[in-house]
């Protein structure tokens, strides 16, 4: 099976519920205008490339992970910015997605944009595959962005913020038996059942759908799949253009592939 999917943040590290560490120790100034991201794993690949651009261009961003030294390591290569907050939790547990929407608006005040980037791929099919990686799958993939629209919609509306949510091509292209990216196809209709829902409340929904990205998440897989691949970086340039959109605006799905992919 082919798997044209998006990025993996399946820390194999003990879950110590949220638990916050603001880089270098110090407090940034939550009377800022300064705008505010909450990625979820965000520790490596999409979402520690998307994590450095916003950072890069002035906001203030929150990460989750399930590792904390994963976590660690990334605040660190970055330098420990004071506008770095690294929150160790589960995706697809509802009391630490809520902690960790709670300590981001504890730490910045504000909440501008979540980004639901947690996920992983057993990279297996239905009629040959192991259950039992799939539950852990189907948690993280779809019950986790469905939480973190929950946790989040209270402080979005007050900012007239933005959705994104990482589907991958395999959300909207068959291929056979996979159960991956059955996950997905439920993202890419969570994202417009959430547009439908909250665009009257001023928030924007917007579904990034990456083909093959060179990430930790073809770890499991064993090796990179053949062909041209995009890096992280390229697609984190198409997430924070979506999330740069002018007020009023709401590009609701973008398909970003390589050149040479043809599905």
């Amino acid at each position: 099976m082919t798997d044209t999917g998006a990025d993996s943040d399946s820390d194999s590290d003990t879950d110590t519920g949220p638990d916050t560490d603001s880089g270098n120790g110090s407090r940034a100034d939550t009377g800022s205008d300064a705008p505010v991201a909450l990625i979820t794993g965000g520790g490596s690949g999409i979402g520690a490339a998307v994590a450095r651009r916003l950072l890069g261009a002035g906001h203030r961003v929150a990460v989750t992970g399930r590792g904390a030294e994963r976590l660690r390591d990334f605040a660190e290569e970055l330098g420990n910015p004071e506008g770095l907050l690294t929150l160790v939790g589960h995706a697809a547990e509802y009391d630490q997605v809520r902690a960790a929407v709670e300590a981001t608006l504890k730490e910045f005040g504000r909440l501008d944009t979540v980004v639901a980037n947690a996920g992983f791929a057993t990279h297996d099919t239905v009629a040959e595959g192991d259950p039992a990686g799939w539950s852990e799958m189907v948690l993280t993939n779809v019950l986790g962005p469905a939480l973190l629209i929950r946790a989040s919609i209270d402080a979005l509306k007050e900012s007239r913020g933005r959705i994104v949510l990482i589907g991958s091509v395999a959300g909207h292209v068959n291929t056979p038996g996979n159960i991956y990216g059955a996950t997905k196809w439920a993202v890419t209709g969570l994202a417009e059942n959430t547009r439908r829902q909250v665009t009257e409340f001023g928030v924007g929904v917007t579904l990034i759908s990456p083909g093959r990205v060179e990430t930790p998440f073809w770890d499991s897989y064993g090796s990179l799949p053949p062909g041209h691949l995009l890096t992280a970086d390229q697609l984190a340039d198409s997430i924070v253009w979506a999330v740069g959109q002018p007020a009023g605006v709401d590009v609701n799905t973008v398909v970003v592939r390589p050149i040479g992919q043809p599905n």
